[in-house]
């Protein structure tokens, strides 16, 4: 690479050491069985009986996530917050007699636990009657993302969804301006000025090699006024998935298995780009048993596989390897060859925050060496395991998430 490669933010930089996320749909479709709806759906459909956003995060923390995001509001245009701009929101249901504010709840816990908390406020809305005038709406959504970036404190990352966008202008110059002036700190997904990009899948899986620098947008975007990008940029992408097939909680779904789930850490974090792994809140208001279940089983087996490195300089077989690139000057590493005993047991191309390996046959710790090629590439650390596995877990075949408009809508 040249000297002119792009390189990250200090912020990036922070963004990607958080590895894994975790995200919560919830909203008025998780009382309809819906994913998608028009905006039609009553305000008061919104009742949870017992709900406790503590409680998500501690099924956050316990599987493993530093960050996570709520949708604020989805593309049926209800709010989690008393917003002072529809009265489509939870100040119209019964939900705390009215008088509850979900987006606080929310970034308290966070904040109570130490996970650093975003928002995803989607641009499409097909609720609010002004929608259809750019202009009329551009002030409506740039009050509610005011709203959402001024009473909430310092935010990691914002989400712009841009699903249902397909053809339409929004006043991108305005949109930014918020959130350079109220959140500069804060990653901004998808669209708009993006800091960081969609990894172009629903599977929660990275493309191998993940590359930070990309010259557009276009796998992340469905505006063509967002898809272009004035020069190459340095992207990291994240990894969205749900633990359930769908994003909203059904009574008719079952979570992913522990080695699904698994599977999915190795090609997402194991490539080096970030995983946010959506838990859908119930129609209590809480996470459901089984999806607990394996959220914490997820996080608890990541941990005893990695959460203790082997010494480099001892004689432990390891069947593990985790490289982390120096990426201060951008991304750098062209190749990488992992060797022990004269042989070749692993190779790839990029690194980036971290690459796993995953070694066919344990070998000492002591005996590995490693090379990397590429312009001023280097590495910032090597970490080795002896995790009893000599095998990377599988993710099914022939599974796909439903990233496409879904059928049912209202």
């Amino acid at each position: 690479m040249s000297a002119a490669t792009p390189v990250p933010t200090p912020e990036q930089l922070a963004w990607q050491r958080l590895e894994v996320g975790a995200f919560f749909h919830v909203g008025v479709n998780t009382f309809a069985g819906l994913e998608w709806s028009d905006g039609t759906l009553a305000p008061e459909t919104f009742a949870p009986t017992d709900l406790d956003a503590g409680g998500w995060l501690d099924v956050a923390v316990a599987g493993g996530a530093r960050y996570a995001i709520l949708t604020a509001k989805h593309h049926d245009g209800f709010c989690l917050w008393p917003t002072e701009t529809t009265d489509y929101s939870v100040a119209s249901s019964p939900w705390r007699g009215g008088d509850g504010d979900l987006v606080r709840e929310f970034v308290d816990a966070c904040r109570e636990r130490g996970v650093l908390p975003g928002l995803y406020l989607s641009p499409w809305d097909r609720h609010d009657p002004r929608y259809p005038d750019p202009a009329a709406y551009m002030d409506v959504y740039v009050a509610q993302l005011t709203e959402l970036c001024t009473r909430y404190g310092p935010l990691v990352e914002i989400w712009f969804d841009g699903a249902g966008s397909e053809g339409y202008t929004y006043d991108w110059s305005r949109i930014m301006g918020v959130v350079r002036e109220h959140q500069p700190q804060a990653m901004v997904f998808n669209m708009g000025t993006p800091t960081i990009r969609w990894v172009g899948n629903e599977d929660g899986l990275a493309a191998d090699p993940v590359e930070y620098v990309v010259a557009d947008t276009r796998t992340s975007n469905y505006t063509a006024d967002t898809v272009g990008l004035a020069r190459a940029a340095y992207l990291p992408p994240e990894c969205d998935v749900s633990v359930r097939r769908g994003w909203f909680w059904s009574a008719d779904d079952e979570p992913k298995t522990l080695e699904h789930l698994l599977g999915i850490y190795y090609r997402s974090v194991g490539l080096g780009a970030n995983l946010l792994l959506n838990v859908p809140p119930d129609a209590r208001g809480r996470i459901d048993p089984a999806d607990d279940a394996v959220v914490r089983a997820f996080g608890a087996e990541v941990r005893r596989r990695f959460s203790t490195p082997v010494d480099l300089e001892s004689s432990t077989s390891v069947d593990h390897l985790r490289l982390h690139e120096d990426l201060t000057h951008g991304q750098r590493v062209a190749t990488h060859e992992i060797e022990a005993r004269g042989a070749v047991v692993a190779r790839g191309l990029t690194v980036g925050a971290g690459r796993l390996h995953v070694l066919a046959e344990p070998v000492p710790a002591r005996e590995l060496r490693i090379r990397v090629t590429g312009q001023g590439a280097a590495l910032a650390g090597v970490e080795a395991f002896a995790t009893g596995h000599t095998s990377a877990p599988d993710v099914p075949a022939d599974y796909r998430a439903p990233t496409e408009r879904p059928d049912a809508v209202v």
